[in-house]
């Protein structure tokens, strides 16, 4: 019995009927997505440094927050507008994340006005060690393409259904690379081992469980941008460097 093509057995791989993102270049849906994913990450980065007790669950506040909707929002990118897109808007995101960095060290050693008495909060609060900003831009980075390139890849495979085994599995990659990379660059040697294990795991399952409970959100933010951009890729044939930049 002849096979059926390769080609023909693919689900379609571009967009299925014109539509802003392929007329414009960039639709008002992607920027917005774009918009929220940037914010997520800039804000987490600036609520990270309270510590909380949730239930005698102790955790930077921006992993209960907002750090995971980087996630969620990275696998609508990916899902819907492809690798290309989503790779485009990580580093967008290193890039203004750097700048926020930049502004707040330089705002910083500026001279404070003689009646202000903020300087020390300032510094406490929004003050950053060279390691601490190696471990967090570091660990966004293989974390954010680690979850892409997973559930790019998991797409292919699963022709497009059980979207929940792609955004859960991607996330437990991601989370737990972006994990283990900044609390190991942030904290070794100055934390014990079994200490540095429990906080790198418990970091993992909280991010995780976020994203797991956040499901039915991702569901019906990608159906409906789906619906609306008449748009679902796959990435047949894209490269799943960092580097390459091309959409």
């Amino acid at each position: 019995m002849a096979q059926e093509p390769l080609e023909a057995r693919r689900p379609e791989a571009r967009t299925a009927m014109p539509s802003l993102s392929t007329a414009r270049g960039y639709s008002p849906w992607f920027v917005v997505i774009t918009a929220v994913f940037v914010t997520a990450l800039i804000t987490s980065n600036i609520v990270a440094v309270k510590i909380v007790d949730i239930g005698g669950l102790v955790v930077p506040a921006g992993t209960v927050t907002v750090f995971p909707l980087s996630y969620i929002f990275g696998d609508v990118l990916t899902e819907v507008y492809g690798y290309r897109r989503a790779r485009v808007v990580i580093w967008l995101g290193f890039a203004c994340n750097l700048l926020a960095v930049i502004a707040i060290a330089v705002t910083q050693h500026l001279p404070p006005a003689a009646f202000w008495d903020g300087q020390a909060a300032y510094e406490r609060i929004l003050g950053y060690t060279p390691r601490l900003l190696a471990a967090s831009f570091l660990a966004y980075l293989v974390g954010e393409f680690a979850n892409a390139a997973v559930l790019s890849r998991m797409k292919l495979l699963t022709r497009g259904r059980w979207l929940w085994t792609r955004t859960i599995g991607s996330t437990l990659v991601g989370q737990g690379l972006d994990s283990l990379v900044f609390v190991t660059v942030a904290f070794i040697g100055s934390v014990a081992g079994g200490d540095l294990l429990r906080t790198i795991v418990t970091a993992w399952l909280v991010k995780s469980a976020y994203e797991a409970l956040a499901t039915p959100l991702t569901y019906a933010v990608v159906n409906a941008l789906k619906r609306v951009e008449g748009i679902d890729t796959y990435d047949y044939g894209v490269s799943l460097s960092p580097f390459r930049l091309e959409q």
